[in-house]
């Protein structure tokens, strides 16, 4: 099955069920289908098949749930008491097309159908487990909801360059890093291998946070879907703010690099094939 196909299928699968509510359904998968690049769900499943498993429904469950989680974060990033953005992927943002209180609810619903979704798969009990808990901690208090926190107190301030990191972190990187662990927790690796792809994570998720600060500069809404320069013009800080352009690129090639290296270690020492995961990673350059 085509990937992104799959992960869009088992999102729908799980809201084909009879609905408590049409309307939350309808505006849930508004934002759901307005596509988007599906990253952290294609890490997990390139890296699953890395180490050589099949992918079946469950594997597509998993990605769907983190994929909602990142989904629902949206919706609620471009509400107006946080970010206030007027279009997200290229279309009217959730409350622009629903209204605040609906869009509320659909973000609600994302954030906590996931773990209905990922419980009900065919993995074994303790890997569900593993992968429940895990999720909760990239998205929860202790990762993405608590970078926000961070994110939203430091608007009005000039940040130095390790509040920053602190904030994107977890904003940005803890959900970017569970694919990669999840990946390691399905496939029962070794503590150790396991170590190294939250490594590989935390690194694409810092290569990624930079990559869409230099985006917000340079592109234009044809190119992200979203208004640019929005950070530009609200004088927040980001990393090209702090380090300029050039550095800005520097830290992102090096990022990719380092993570790749952690692959290539992979594959000499544990039979890795990193080719899928490496020409994914190769897609979050910037040239020019």
């Amino acid at each position: 099955m085509d990937k992104l196909a799959g992960i869009d299928s088992a999102i729908r699968h799980y809201y084909s069920q009879k609905a408590v509510s049409a309307e939350l359904i309808e505006a849930v998968l508004y934002s759901v289908n307005a596509g988007g690049k599906r990253i952290r769900p294609l890490i997990l499943l390139d890296l699953l098949e890395g180490f050589g498993l099949e992918l079946n429904d469950s594997h597509f469950d998993v990605a769907a749930a983190v994929e909602m989680i990142h989904t629902g974060s949206l919706i609620h990033d471009d509400l107006p008491a946080m970010d206030d953005d007027d279009y997200r992927r290229g279309r009217l943002t959730n409350h622009k097309k629903f209204g605040e209180a609906i869009a509320i609810l659909a973000g609600d619903s994302l954030f906590l159908d996931p773990f209905g979704l990922m419980a009900g798969s065919g993995l074994s009990a303790d890997v569900k487990l593993a992968l429940i808990q895990e999720l909760s901690y990239a998205s929860g208090s202790y990762g993405m909801v608590g970078g926000q926190m961070l994110d939203m107190a430091g608007e009005t301030k000039e940040l130095s360059l390790e509040e920053l990191q602190l904030i994107h972190a977890n904003k940005t990187g803890k959900l970017l890093t569970f694919p990669f662990v999840a990946a390691g927790i399905i496939a029962k690796q070794e503590a150790a291998v396991v170590a190294d792809l939250r490594m590989a994570g935390q690194l694409v998720g810092l290569a990624f946070q930079v990559r869409d600060d230099i985006l917000d500069i340079t592109a234009t809404f044809e190119e992200i879907g979203k208004t640019p320069q929005k950070d530009l013009a609200a004088d927040k800080s980001t990393y090209p703010s702090l380090l300029g352009l050039q550095k800005s690129h520097d830290i992102l090639n090096e990022s990719l690099n380092q993570a790749q290296a952690i692959f290539q270690k992979m594959q000499e020492k544990q039979g890795f094939n990193s080719q899928k995961i490496t020409k994914l990673i190769e897609r979050l350059r910037l040239h020019g």
